[in-house]
């Protein structure tokens, strides 16, 4: 065949054909997955989301390759140049500092906050009851009716093993955080769900409600410490119902 082709080339249509037979690949292995059940189609989703979860690293690895954080740790030994002293050594990074870690990982309880009470939410109006299996009879599944956040790399888990479903159309990445002291409001994005009030499971699953305290990324806005280091994240309180507005506004706890 290999000899065929050097003396007489490929047929004309070869990339055309070529290409739909890729196109036609992933509606061919979703049909397959609609279709197995049971051991098989776990086996088979469990792959399938561990293929995801390493293509989502992948290209975030990608992404980050090239970011640079300023180096502390890189002193110079001896005295400087003078057209290198404005210059701050780098270094190439792909996660934050240990020190931002820590300081996320403070409460947020000793901040006096805005909402002190809110109204309690009941399950059935948190929840919608979805039916699954072939008649229908399995009523295990929840759906999420409040807006969420799930991080940037997030990954469904495979279908047969997922129980909450948080839909896309209610999915924040942005919150509009008010200054108390600025009086002035920052469109900021949320690094995560600190605490919700009215459960530690809705906390978890990145429920946004009234009174649910949020971390947001407040290094656009220029805040320092009193040692001259700059803040990265700080948390704000919600206080409005954001599945019916469409869109969170908050309050920085300062």
């Amino acid at each position: 065949m290999e000899e065929h082709r050097k003396r007489h080339g490929r047929r004309m249509d070869y990339e055309e054909r070529k290409r739909k037979r890729t196109a036609r690949e992933a509606h061919k292995a979703s049909a397959d997955a609609q279709k197995i059940f049971g051991h098989k189609a776990k086996l088979h989703h469990a792959k399938r989301h561990a293929e995801k979860v390493q293509m989502k690293k992948t290209l975030k690895a990608h992404d980050e390759r090239n970011v640079k954080q300023k180096d502390d740790g890189a002193v110079q030994e001896g005295a400087l140049p003078a057209y290198l002293l404005d210059r701050e050594g780098q270094k190439d990074a792909k996660a934050l500092s240990t020190a931002v870690k820590d300081r996320r990982k403070d409460r947020a309880a000793k901040y006096s906050v805005p909402l002190p009470k809110v109204r309690g939410i009941a399950e059935e109006e948190m929840f919608k009851v979805i039916k699954t299996g072939k008649h229908k009879g399995k009523s295990w599944k929840r759906m999420v009716n409040k807006a969420t956040f799930v991080g940037e790399g997030f990954t469904r888990k495979p279908v047969k093993l997922e129980r909450f479903i948080r839909p896309m159309g209610l999915r924040m990445t942005k919150a509009n955080v008010t200054h108390p002291e600025l009086k002035t409001t920052f469109q900021l994005p949320i690094l995560g769900v600190k605490k919700n009030p009215q459960s530690p499971l809705y906390t978890s699953l990145g429920v946004l409600t009234k009174g649910t305290i949020l971390e947001v990324n407040v290094s656009e806005l220029g805040m320092v410490t009193t040692g001259g280091k700059v803040v990265w994240s700080k948390y704000a309180q919600i206080t409005n119902n954001p599945e019916n507005d469409g869109c969170i506004n908050s309050v920085l706890l300062v």
